[in-house]
């Protein structure tokens, strides 16, 4: 038993490590010069010196699986036809849960699975209603991206539709320096249609300040802004008809100074 305990342990760290060497040599080929670079950069829509554009890096990655399905689910496109984001912050003050509401159409025959992207890991996914299970962790893709897919409860055929719920819980570290912090953010690469957020505050942690904002992509500077009250239910909404090619949410401060 011991025997294979180890061997369990030494397998493990083996994965682990060869994850990391594969994640840093993806980060090589995707900021030098060359064939790889050309094929994210084609997706920019604001370029910037240096660094890497994730949206664009993501929409390469969808259109690989598509192209070159790893199973035969990551055939099926689809698209998004509804997306609900309700986020509550807790008394910490810091994003605690959000829950996802999200309808999809099937665009090709097949479709079984949707990618889960975030720029962080300090998170767990739970899925629900329409949903089976998740591929394991989340699994780092470039230097601030990470992916999973969420398994649907049927297998759909183009122009069928499903309901997805999924619940997604932060598990950040409490930096009052740090961005992520005091901030819910969507980045959306394509047309997303029906587009809705609520933020909602813990009554004994409230914001000195929030704003509608959106930024130059997911590690880039605020482009526009906009100041927004809190209801009675001190919570924050922005409902848009459609949303395309940028990164917009809600971000907080917690004094009047920061």
């Amino acid at each position: 038993m011991r025997g294979n305990q180890d061997r369990e342990l030494l397998t493990g760290a083996a994965s682990a490590a060869g994850r990391r060497a594969a994640a840093s040599y993806l980060l090589e080929l995707l900021v030098r010069p060359g064939g790889y670079r050309r094929l994210w950069e084609q997706y920019v829509v604001r370029a910037r010196r240096g660094g890497i554009t994730q949206l664009a890096v993501a929409e390469v990655l969808g259109r690989h699986l598509w192209s070159y399905p790893r199973g035969h689910g990551d055939a099926g496109r689809h698209q998004t036809l509804s997306l609900h984001d309700h986020v509550y912050v807790g008394a910490e003050g810091l994003p605690a849960r959000a829950r996802t509401l999200q309808v999809i159409e099937a665009t090709a025959d097949g479709l079984d699975r949707i990618p889960y992207l975030y720029d962080t890991k300090a998170l767990t996914l739970e899925v629900g209603q329409g949903c089976t299970k998740q591929m394991g962790d989340l699994y780092q893709v470039s230097d601030e991206l990470f992916v999973t897919f969420i398994f649907l409860a049927r297998t759909l055929d183009i122009g069928e539709t499903i309901t997805l719920e999924y619940w997604t819980t932060f598990q950040y570290p409490g930096d009052p320096l740090d961005p992520h912090e005091r901030e819910y953010r969507r980045a959306v690469m394509r047309r997303l249609e029906n587009f809705d957020m609520r933020v909602e505050f813990h009554p004994g942690k409230l914001p000195a300040g929030v704003w509608w904002a959106s930024w130059d992509g997911v590690d880039g500077e605020i482009l526009e802004q906009e100041a927004v009250g809190l209801d009675s239910q001190h919570s924050v909404h922005r409902y848009l008809r459609f949303i395309e090619k940028t990164v917009a949410g809600f971000y907080w401060s917690w004094s009047p100074r920061e």
